[in-house]
C-alpha cells in the first residue's frame, strides 16, 4: 500500500490555536543561534546572556538528595502540591525571614520552578476579554503567561516607583473592564529596580480600592548586595487578602536544574493553581522535595555567602564597563547589571544589532535590552554566573571589540550626497 497522500484531498492544514500564535517572536533567537555556532566551531564565548547559575549546591543538599534517592518510596507519584514537611519548611523561613504567617496547609504550594507556577496561576485567574497590568521592561514569561491564558497585557514603566503606583491607579481609574490581575517582579528582572516595605503597602491599598489580584515574583528573594535586604509582598498587612508570592531555590540555592519553586499567599488562589496542577502533573520527584527540606533548614549560611561572590562579581563587572566610560548603576539585588549602552553606540544601531556585534566581533553574549519590550531599548542584560576574571575578561573583548568596531566607523567613506539640481 503506498504512503503518499490521497490526491483526492486537499493539503492537510494545522491549525494553530491562537494563544499561540498570538505570541510575539523570540528576540533571543538571533543570539542563541550563533552562539550555539561560534562553540561549535571553537570559539571561546563568555556567555553574560541567560542567567544561569553556574556554581552548585551546597554539598549536604547533594548528599541528602543522593540518599534519598535510594529510598524506593520515593520513586512513585508525589503529591502535586508538594509534600508536607517541605510545605512547612516553606511557612518557616517566610515567618524566620519575613515575619509572614502562613498555613503550610492551604497558603503554601509547591511548583515545578516558579515559572510553571506563574503560568499555570495565570491559567486559573485569566482568560479571554481579562487584563493583567505587568512591569516594562518585563521578563518574557509574565507577558507570555498571559497571553497563553487568552488575556490581555498593559505594560507600565517600572524605573520610577511611585510613579508606577499612580500609572497603575490611573489605568484601574480608566479603563473598563479594570484590570483583574497585577504582576511584580521585585527585584526586578532585567531592570535590577528594587522597593522597600512601603511600597507593597501601597500596591496592597489598590488592590482592595480597585478589586485586583496580585502575583509578586519574588525570584531573587535569596541574593542581595551591601546590606539590603529584598522585603516580601507578603510581609504587608492584607497583602494574603489580595495576592499570592512565588519564589524559587534557583538563584540563591543553585538548584535551577532541581525546578523547586513554590508559591504562598490567598488560600482560594493557591487552591485554583492546584486544581490546575492536579490535571496538569503528578509533583516533584520526592527525593528532590527531601533534599529541598535540607537546604532550606539548613543553608542560610551558604546562602549569604553565595550573595557575596555575586556581589564580587557585580563589582568586577561594573567597575569594569565604568573604566571604560559607561554610565552604570550598581544593582542591589539580583543575578543582573542593567547596562545603559553608550550614547554613541546608541545613535548608530539598535540594541539589537549591538548584541549581535558584541557577541560575533567580542566573543561574548548579552542579552539586548528589546528583547524584554520597548522600554528596554538602548540597554544590555548582563548576567554575573561568570566568576570574577571571566568577567574581566569580558570587559577587556567588549573594550577591544568596541575599539576595533569605532576604526571602522572612522575609516568607512561618507555617504554619497544627491547631485545637485
Amino acid at each position: 500500500m503506498s504512503n503518499s497522500a490521497d490526491e483526492t484531498y486537499p493539503p492537510f492544514k494545522v491549525q494553530i490555536a491562537e494563544r499561540v500564535t498570538r505570541l510575539p517572536p523570540y528576540l533571543f533567537g538571533r543570539i542563541n543561534g550563533m552562539l550555539h555556532n561560534k562553540r561549535r566551531a571553537g570559539d571561546d564565548v563568555i556567555d553574560l546572556g541567560m542567567g544561569n547559575p553556574s556554581d552548585p549546591p551546597h554539598q549536604s543538599v547533594i548528599d541528602k538528595l543522593s540518599e534519598a534517592a535510594q529510598d524506593e518510596g520515593n520513586h512513585g507519584y508525589s503529591k502535586n502540591i508538594g509534600i508536607v514537611n517541605l510545605r512547612r519548611e516553606v511557612a518557616s523561613k517566610y515567618h524566620r525571614k519575613y515575619g509572614a504567617r502562613l498555613d503550610p496547609e492551604s497558603e503554601v504550594i509547591v511548583c515545578l520552578g516558579s515559572k510553571e507556577g506563574f503560568s499555570h496561576m495565570c491559567l486559573a485567574l485569566m482568560g479571554p476579554g481579562d487584563t493583567a497590568i505587568v512591569p516594562a521592561p518585563y521578563f518574557p514569561i509574565h507577558v507570555y503567561s498571559v497571553a497563553l491564558a487568552s488575556a490581555n497585557v498593559i505594560s507600565l514603566e517600572v524605573a520610577n516607583s511611585e510613579k508606577f503606583l499612580a500609572n497603575i491607579a490611573y489605568t484601574c481609574e480608566h479603563l473598563y473592564p479594570k484590570p483583574k490581575l497585577l504582576v511584580l517582579n521585585y527585584p526586578h528582572n532585567p531592570s535590577s529596580v528594587v522597593v522597600e516595605q512601603w511600597f507593597f503597602d501601597e500596591v496592597v491599598k489598590l488592590a482592595r480600592k480597585y478589586g485586583f489580584m496580585v502575583l509578586s515574583d519574588f525570584a531573587y528573594a535569596d541574593v542581595a548586595y551591601d546590606g539590603y535586604q529584598p522585603p516580601s509582598f507578603l510581609a504587608s498587612k492584607g497583602a494574603i487578602d489580595v495576592g499570592v508570592e512565588f519564589t524559587t531555590m534557583s538563584k540563591g540555592y543553585n538548584m535551577a536544574g532541581w525546578r523547586v519553586g513554590y508559591c504562598c499567599g490567598n488560600a482560594e488562589m493557591i487552591r485554583a493553581l492546584g486544581t490546575i496542577k492536579g490535571y496538569y502533573d503528578y509533583g516533584m520527584f520526592q527525593a528532590i522535595q527531601i533534599a529541598a527540606i535540607v537546604a532550606l533548614r539548613n543553608t542560610d549560611t551558604a546562602v549569604e555567602e553565595q550573595s557575596k561572590i555575586y556581589q564580587g562579581r557585580r563589582n568586577a563587572l561594573c567597575e569594569g564597563l565604568s573604566r571604560l566610560g559607561w554610565n552604570i548603576t550598581p544593582p542591589k539585588a539580583g543575578m543582573f547589571v542593567w547596562a545603559p549602552i553608550p550614547d554613541l553606540w546608541r545613535q548608530r544601531m539598535s540594541t539589537m544589532d549591538f548584541g549581535m556585534m558584541l557577541l560575533e566581533k567580542g566573543n561574548v553574549a548579552v542579552s539586548p535590552g528589546s528583547g524584554f519590550g520597548p522600554a528596554g531599548e538602548g540597554y544590555l542584560r548582563m548576567s554575573l554566573v561568570e566568576n570574577e576574571e571571566r568577567l574581566k575578561q569580558a570587559v577587556r573583548q567588549i573594550k577591544q571589540c568596541l575599539r576595533d568596531a569605532e576604526a571602522n566607523f572612522s575609516t568607512k567613506p561618507p555617504a554619497a550626497q544627491p547631485a545637485a539640481t
